[in-house]
């Protein structure tokens, strides 16, 4: 556990010390505030962010692997990542550490819209389940886009090569449903079963399914895993 948190500040304080914590962070914020002002403009509106939540988790599927595509990716270039493994820590360790960093820096990213919702309090009268409830599920989606971005970094070398891959990987997951709607049966209840976004609806309508955590929380671990394995390939190369 030592190895895990030395590991994960290290990469946190290396996020705050590289311009693209503050980048990523600028632009989630610029169009989130965009959300949100269109939100509550629109006729009808109601004192809500469950707009803001549903746009905000389109945009983790590009941010994410922008935050995680040089975790593994630089080290591997740098050829910094060999005397990591050759160091008396896990590969496990390696993963953990890093994926713990990129979820401290979206957790904050995240908190930082939390304006918009102390504006809503001051003008207006939300209600708290369903503010709660989404926060919950794009933190949820948010760790698993992170997981498969890091496992997306470990492939190649090249940041952009991963990043490229991890944003494919998310948007097949998160729109798988969308073929289950063409097709009939058990492939249309398994594709459906497969898409992130499918599990990620019932969060903004104030509704914290259990089967919904357990889904993302198994894509996180399924993709670490995953990641693990791809590093521990590097061994035999």
């Amino acid at each position: 556990m030592r190895n895990t948190l030395t590991i994960a500040w290290k990469e946190t304080k290396l996020y705050f010390s590289t311009p693209t914590a503050y980048i990523v962070g600028a632009m989630f914020l610029a169009l989130t505030g965009v959300f949100f002002v269109d939100g509550v403009t629109l006729p009808f509106a109601e004192a809500s962010i469950r707009n803001l939540v549903l746009r905000s988790s389109f945009l983790l599927l590009f941010l994410s692997p922008l935050l995680t595509m040089r975790l593994l990716a630089e080290e591997q270039k740098l050829g910094t990542l060999e005397l990591l493994l050759t160091a008396p820590v896990r590969d496990w360790e390696v993963v953990i550490g890093k994926y713990i960093a990129s979820f401290l820096i979206l957790v904050v990213t995240v908190a930082l819209t939390f304006y918009y919702v102390v504006l809503l309090y001051w003008f207006g009268s939300p209600d708290t389940g369903p503010m709660v409830s989404a926060y919950i599920g794009l933190v949820l989606y948010g760790a698993a886009a992170l997981a498969v971005g890091l496992m997306a970094s470990s492939l190649s070398s090249n940041q952009i090569v991963s990043a490229v891959v991890g944003i494919a990987i998310l948007l097949i997951l998160s729109f798988v449903d969308q073929i289950g709607d063409v097709v009939t049966g058990v492939a249309s209840e398994v594709l459906t079963g497969m898409s992130m976004n499918a599990h990620f609806v019932d969060f903004t309508r104030g509704v914290i399914d259990t089967s919904h955590v357990v889904y993302f929380i198994s894509i996180a671990a399924v993709f670490l895993f995953l990641t693990v394995r791809s590093i521990e390939t590097r061994r035999w190369r």
